[in-house]
């Protein structure tokens, strides 16, 4: 009995030190975030021009598949009319960090310039798979590319052209996909990448297959 209370003393104690030390460090991270905010609201509005701003590829705008449905007209339309506003890709910067970059007073402009964003890689995946629905791999391929190339962390952009390479087996391009993914700034970095090997995985088996027939 005298070694199981003190046991349990024991663990009640080592409860209420991790207890206090979590309050301690929750504690800590509030007030580092709070004298960051202020710190952010007391920045003056800085020039944008140095943001990395995104332009639609004409050859994407002007493209011409030979199954032009109504649904990929009307895609390419919103991209038309998506490439005439400023574009930046803004994804997991927190508010907080762009008002210290770039001052509070920029705040909205950067959401809607992050929105145009979210826009635009949205009808990309969606004009991609309308493509691969009706056989235009091809310039699917040529879609997602762009997307992936602009930092996208739309999971199925990176699905989908991963699967068109494992059909022509070009393993070099799913490691390269692999590889771009690694540099995301996203909390679906890791499932990406984890089903992108799974993809190479399997696509390095089906040559092993193909090469012992």
């Amino acid at each position: 009995n005298l070694k199981f209370l003190a046991s349990f003393l024991l663990l009640c104690a080592v409860v209420l030190y991790s207890t206090k030390r979590s309050d301690k460090v929750q504690e800590q991270a509030e007030r580092n975030f709070w004298n960051k905010e202020r710190r952010a609201n007391s920045v003056r509005k800085k020039s944008l021009d140095a943001l990395n701003y995104i332009t639609i590829p004409d050859t994407i705008l002007n493209m011409k598949p030979l199954s032009m449905t109504e649904e990929i007209r009307d895609y390419l339309k919103d991209l038309i009319d998506l490439s005439a506003l400023p574009i930046v890709n803004l994804t997991g910067i927190s508010n907080t960090d762009l008002k210290l970059a770039y001052g509070t007073a920029n705040i909205t402009v950067l959401t809607e310039y992050d929105s145009h964003y979210t826009n635009m890689v949205t009808i990309l995946q969606k004009l991609a798979q309308c493509l691969v629905d009706h056989n235009e791999k091809e310039l699917a391929a040529e879609v997602l590319e762009f997307a992936v190339s602009t930092g996208t962390d739309v999971s199925r952009t990176y699905y989908l052209l991963a699967s068109i390479y494992q059909e022509n087996g070009q393993k070099t391009r799913i490691r390269e996909l692999i590889t771009a993914a690694s540099s995301l700034n996203t909390m679906m970095k890791d499932s990406i990448i984890q089903k992108l090997e799974s993809i190479l995985a399997s696509t390095s088996s089906q040559s092993s297959c193909n090469l012992v027939i």
